[in-house]
């Protein structure tokens, strides 16, 4: 009886599902065809001319734009450059560089490295690169920095004003995933792991072992700044403090084939040994598995602000002529069940925003040894410090250079021959606001947008005389709060001031040094290790 019932069910459940694909399959090939013929028309008979394939790059931008930002459309060169970034070796000149407002920056010469040799710094704009000017190129002008291994080029670059020129030969890059790691204290073994590539593991285990040698019985990873990477990286450096078997994150999508548990692998290195992990607003993605595995798993303190709060997945689809589509997945799950996912992309406010759950709306879940924490959006550290967190202002500091374009100031006006000798003075503070004040530094708040938007519309309504000196006095006012605002995020901004100076002077290696003596989250992990029975209650 029951095989006479089992049969039809099944072969409904088929029917259906096969009636549902041969319908999007149709409804796709429809779309695809409507699009095909449009396209085609388009170029042929518009009055202008028009360049096909800048029509479909944006049709492609216009096509993804609704959806989520991490889904993307990379083209030969980006697919390129994604393989760099996880391989974490290329050839080039060794320097962050910024193609901004049509101007290439020198962000950061990397120590020792062709663009260092060739005396560039950080603030530099490149004007020429051979016989090329860059004001007259209007492709990618940062590809003309790259070229095979002792390639030699010219570059003319501006600096302060005066125009001048060096000679580069290009080399191989080496891009390390823990460009630092020292024994501090005697007994803590301080880490920094900066990305997620292929070399992450190797180079956090290896640097862990050292530590350990040397004496460590306690450690701090310090994943601030973190953006992320690979996510299999991520498992295996939470199985690095955690034994084999432990489940560390979970997948789910409506794509059944793309709903996995990820587990621990691998014999760990130390489950015993106290640990800290320290991160910030631009912690994101692996560096939120990795810290949030760890928080739930009750193996690690963590220390410092709320993490970004990207809790999608991407995975790299290959299209033709070697172009890919990077597209998200699924959303990830920590140990407890938490999705640290901030913005809801899928749900949008009236302007078309993306939705942010509200704090009194987040769920709480359990540790494995029964501690209550929250999702929500990003991962909250066990302990909060005001520096490390990233308020609008500072983030739009970042953004627009105002921080970068400052330390540039401060370097050619400063001698500083020790970064145990450096200090940013209340007076250096006051400097960097009349300095922004100087250079027109301003942001728009989202509360300028909406009554800048309800202005447009009152105007269109012909009723913009009865409000505009409301509207001007309401500007003047949150001109006004922008200003205190800069004042209430001193202690945030004056961190990253400081990151950005020292490493103009000291390199990264300066940088990580001074932080040793003088980061606040840095002290405050040391403090906690120094303290079994803090640390112990923390975790229970």
């Amino acid at each position: 009886m029951k095989k006479k019932i089992l049969v039809p069910v099944l072969a409904l459940g088929l029917l259906f599902t096969t009636m549902s694909f041969k319908g999007d399959f149709f409804e796709i090939a429809k779309q695809i065809e409507i699009f095909t013929t449009l396209y085609k028309e388009l170029n042929m008979n518009y009055v202008d001319e028009t360049t096909p394939s800048v029509l479909m790059d944006k049709a492609i931008k216009g096509m993804l734009k609704d959806l989520d930002p991490y889904t993307v459309f990379w083209n030969e060169q980006e697919v390129e450059d994604a393989r760099i970034n996880n391989s974490g070796m290329y050839t080039g000149i060794g320097a962050t560089v910024n193609s901004k407002d049509n101007k290439v920056i020198i962000v950061e010469p990397f120590k020792d490295f062709p663009a260092d040799k060739a005396g560039l710094k950080a603030g530099d704009e490149i004007i020429k690169i051979g016989d090329i000017s860059l004001s007259d190129f209007e492709g990618d002008k940062t590809e003309l920095l790259k070229g095979a291994a002792n390639s030699v080029v010219e570059l003319s670059y501006s600096r302060q004003g005066k125009t001048e020129t060096t000679t580069l030969t290009r080399g191989a890059i080496d891009v390390h995933a823990v460009p630092f790691y020292k024994l501090i204290n005697e007994d803590i073994g301080y880490i920094v792991l900066s990305k997620f590539n292929q070399k992450t593991t190797v180079e956090t285990k290896a640097a862990l072992e050292d530590l350990k040698a040397q004496g460590a019985t306690k450690i701090i990873l310090d994943l601030r700044g973190n953006p992320g990477g690979l996510l299999n990286e991520a498992i295996n450096i939470v199985n690095l403090f955690v034994p084999k078997g432990e489940v560390i994150t979970t997948t789910k999508s409506v794509i059944k084939k793309y709903n996995k548990t990820y587990k621990t692998r691998l014999e760990p290195v130390d489950t015993e040994i106290p640990l800290v992990v320290l991160v910030n607003g631009r912690s994101a993605s692996a560096s939120e598995i990795v810290s949030g595995g760890l928080q739930d798993l009750d193996r690690a303190v963590i220390i410092g602000a709320r993490s970004f709060g990207k809790g999608l997945v991407q995975r790299p689809k290959k299209l033709t002529y070697g172009t890919q589509l990077k597209v998200t997945i699924s959303r990830y799950y920590t140990p407890s069940g938490r999705c640290i996912q901030a913005l809801d992309y899928w749900n949008r406010d009236e302007n078309g925003d993306p939705v942010r759950l509200d704090p009194k709306e987040y769920n709480s879940f359990k540790t494995k040894g029964g501690r209550t924490v929250y999702d929500g959006g990003g991962i909250l550290p066990d302990i909060e410090i005001e520096s490390a967190k990233f308020s609008p202002i500072t983030t739009a500091l970042l953004k627009d250079r105002g921080i970068f374009d400052y330390a540039t100031k401060y370097y050619y006006s400063h001698s500083l021959k020790d970064w145990n000798e450096f200090s940013f003075s209340e007076s250096d503070f006051q400097d960097f606001l009349q300095f922004l004040k100087k250079n027109s530094f301003e942001y728009e708040t989202e509360t300028e947008k909406e009554f800048a938007e309800a202005l447009r519309k009152a105007e269109s309504e012909h009723i913009d005389k009865e409000i505009k000196e409301a509207y001007i006095r309401l500007m003047s006012d949150i001109d006004v709060a922008k200003e205190k605002a800069l004042i209430d995020k001193k202690d945030e901004i004056t961190s990253l001031l400081k990151d950005e100076v020292l490493k103009r002077y000291f390199y990264r290696d300066g940088m990580y040094n001074y932080h040793l003596k003088n980061s606040p989250e840095i002290l405050q992990a040391v403090e906690v290790l120094n303290d079994p029975k803090k640390y112990s209650k923390i975790l229970k």
